[in-house]
């Protein structure tokens, strides 16, 4: 529970909204959502929320950051991310009077404290997997990790691809040339004239140009760095095919490659309103601006035991990040892993598709102390799968053949119902299907928030609520 702070700020006391004539609580059903909420949030350790206040003295008395805080996770639960639809909720939702009374903020200052307590949501996601632990919620049966596109905050009109970037960037050095040229000869003309100014002034045409250009040339670098990633990680695949190829004896089939190319392609693009995302195919929507939302599920009560948002187009290189963060917040949650009987820490179950197979990945997964079943390669439905001839050799035939056992098929079949509903509850029940925040960073954070809130409303769906110290 968060204790007493020596600052001062403005008066909240939920529990006399609560009792008011006409009051939420008279109007809410007793077990409703809200009311857990407030409950839970006293019970909150939010000190990182309070820590930016404590030293201020400048200004009017801060909102209750514990009241914020309650406003956040209540709006996300029930699907409104909006700032000014949160402020609106504010003075006509009971359940939202519930939790702010008669001080409510507008939609700058809820706007404001969202982006500022980003990262201090990042204890509170850790003490609400503490309490789903407690409450038993979280059992390490099979952690499964799964990714989904989230549309970005980003513009498609607000893209360039890397051909016409070429070539608009020399549009703009020819253009400054020559209002530079023109600059410099009126700057002639009028110290004739008027004689000498200060010399640092610069016409407004070129400045624009310039700050394009530099925009234009730090988008192009973008473009650059990831096509090179890109071609290096081309270059390992073929490495890996041909010395599959020599072992196995088996010709290459087609024409042989062309060289690994580390120019971006013409039509790459780069958004300048969020440069952090990709534009990726959406489901039956065309093209847009997403960021990779991953999640670890445990698969006791669908708890979410870790998130991130990467800007990588696929989720090959996911599987040990995602495996580090879920390792690193039961930790912090203080939840000990099982134990053998000969007193190691018992290898975590865990179930991924076929997108995050390679032998990198499994070996990652090993060495944290992971049990990895990961699909490699897709099957096909009513297509029988056929068995293997030969005892298998590599990595990925050890892995297929541990996915063909009947133990390894009823294990990765639980997967489609421990993470794919997770997203279905977050993007069709709660309707969180774009990001509101730009930027890499603060998209993690929002997304850690809508996470967090899954996790709230499920420990609040088993009736599991945090006991009052």
């Amino acid at each position: 529970m968060s204790e007493p702070h020596g600052k001062t700020y403005r008066p909240w006391d939920p529990e006399r909204y609560r009792h008011e004539a006409q009051s939420p609580a008279a109007k809410l059903p007793e077990g409703d959502l809200v009311f857990f909420l407030l409950d839970t949030v006293s019970q909150l350790d939010l000190q990182r929320v309070y820590a930016p206040y404590e030293e201020e003295t400048r200004g009017a008395p801060p909102f209750e950051p514990a009241m914020m805080v309650c406003l956040l996770l209540y709006a996300y639960c029930v699907g409104v991310f909006s700032s000014r639809k949160i402020a609106l909720a504010c003075e006509r939702n009971l359940a939202f009077m519930a939790i702010v009374g008669q001080e409510r903020p507008d939609f700058r200052t809820i706007s404001d404290f969202r982006t500022q307590h980003l990262e201090a949501f990042k204890t509170v996601f850790v003490q609400v997997v503490r309490v789903a632990g407690e409450a038993g919620l979280v059992k390490w049966g099979n952690v499964s990790t799964d990714g989904t596109k989230i549309q970005g905050n980003a513009s498609r009109h607000k893209a360039m691809s890397y051909g016409y970037m070429q070539k608009d960037v020399a549009r703009l050095r020819e253009e400054i040339e020559t209002l530079v040229t023109q600059a410099s000869q009126q700057d002639e003309a009028e110290d004739a004239a008027l004689g000498s100014r200060r010399g640092d002034e610069l016409p407004a045409e070129l400045a624009r140009r310039e700050a394009r250009l530099a925009t234009i040339e730090a988008a192009m670098q973008r473009l650059e760095a990831r096509a090179k990633a890109e071609a290096e990680a081309e270059r390992q695949r073929r490495v890996e095919a041909d010395a599959e190829r020599q072992r196995t004896g088996q010709p290459r089939r087609g024409k042989i490659p062309k060289p690994v190319d580390e120019t971006p392609p013409d039509k790459a693009q780069s958004n300048f309103t969020d440069p952090a995302l990709h534009i990726r195919q959406m489901n039956h929507k065309g093209w847009e601006y997403c960021g990779n939302a991953q999640v670890s599920v445990d698969g006791t009560c669908q708890i979410i035991l870790a998130c991130d948002v990467s800007e990588a187009s696929n989720d090959k290189q996911q599987a040990e990040p995602v495996a580090h963060a879920t390792l690193t917040t039961l930790a912090q949650a203080g939840m000990a892993l099982p134990q053998e009987a000969a007193g190691k820490p018992q290898a975590i179950v865990a179930t991924l598709d076929n997108g995050y197979y390679s032998e990198a990945a499994v070996e990652a997964l090993e060495t944290l102390g992971f049990d990895p079943s990961i699909a490699t390669g897709r099957q096909k439905h009513h297509v029988p799968e056929a068995e293997a001839s030969d005892a298998p050799a590599t990595a990925q035939e050890h892995m297929a053949a541990k996915m063909r056992t009947p133990e390894g098929k009823a294990l990765y079949a639980r997967r489609k119902v421990i993470v794919e509903p997770v997203f279905g509850q977050i993007k069709e029940v709660r309707g969180f299907r774009r990001f509101v925040l730009r930027g890499l960073e603060h998209i993690r954070g929002e997304w850690r928030l809508v996470c967090l809130t899954h996790n709230l409303l499920k420990i609040w769906r088993y009736g599991k609520a945090p006991s009052v110290a």
